[in-house]
């Protein structure tokens, strides 16, 4: 793994509070993603991992709090985000079930406009999820689940973001799909791209990231590089399979 000294923090959450009408579902988050890294977030359910990315992504307000992106504040607004190097798959995919693979897939370029290297982009998702070329003409609705969240990352990355949010990736999927679909995120961020990644898959995500985070009921409760979280006695016990989790983790 590399060190972050010599790199530029390209993602910044600072002390980010959202609430749900009465119910406070983050409470002073703050993460740093540095240039060329993954970066996971890792957390039980209702810990407040989807709404970190929403919030983000602008699809639910900040209530207090600022995002980052290269020293420059994200917009209020989700499709702002998206054209200042943001984007995201989300959990659970979806898809647009009507449209085929590559509508699907120039959906994702639309925040682009009339950029010239869309299908140049285009050969480069479909060489990192050859299946979707396979498919390039089939509607979307009526692919497997695997086959969708190979469209949901390629349908991100057609934005050319500079920093992809991925939500729940492995969500419903069989591990040999699993594997394959970080093989393959392991690969994009090789070619440049930063990675930000919340995953129930505790210890997938840690495998595939430098660093970590633990979001615990909305609080940010432990950070570090990705092996010290995969050793530490604490995280194996809460989320690694690895015996009784000690209080405040589970």
């Amino acid at each position: 793994m590399n060190g972050t000294g010599e790199r530029n923090v390209l993602l910044e959450v600072k002390d980010l509070h959202v609430s749900y009408g009465a119910i406070r579902a983050l409470s002073g988050v703050s993460l740093k993603v540095y240039e060329g890294e993954i970066v996971s977030v890792i957390g039980s359910n209702g810990a407040g991992k989807s709404t970190l990315m929403n919030a983000i992504m602008a699809m639910v307000r900040r209530e207090k709090g600022d995002v980052f992106l290269g020293g420059a504040a994200l917009e209020a607004r989700s499709y702002k985000v998206v054209q200042q190097g943001v984007s995201l798959s989300p959990e659970g995919r979806k898809v647009f079930a009507p449209l085929t693979v590559l509508e699907n897939l120039k959906m994702g370029a639309f925040p682009r406009g009339k950029d010239s290297k869309v299908d140049e982009d285009l050969e480069w998702v479909f060489s990192l999820f050859p299946r979707l070329k396979e498919r390039i003409a089939q509607y979307a609705g009526t692919l497997s689940g695997g086959e969708q969240q190979m469209l949901a990352i390629g349908r991100a990355l057609m934005a050319r973001p500079k920093v992809l949010l991925l939500d729940e990736p492995s969500l419903g999927l069989a591990p040999i799909i699993i594997r394959d679909i970080f093989k393959e995120l392991r690969r994009i961020n090789n070619e440049g791209v930063t990675i930000l990644l919340v995953e129930q898959n505790a210890r997938q995500a840690l495998l595939l990231s430098h660093r970590g985070y633990v979001l615990q009921t909305g609080h940010m409760v432990q950070e570090g590089p990705s092996e010290e979280l995969l050793a530490n006695a604490d995280i194996k016990a809460a989320y690694l399979g690895g015996g009784k989790a000690p209080k405040g983790l589970s």
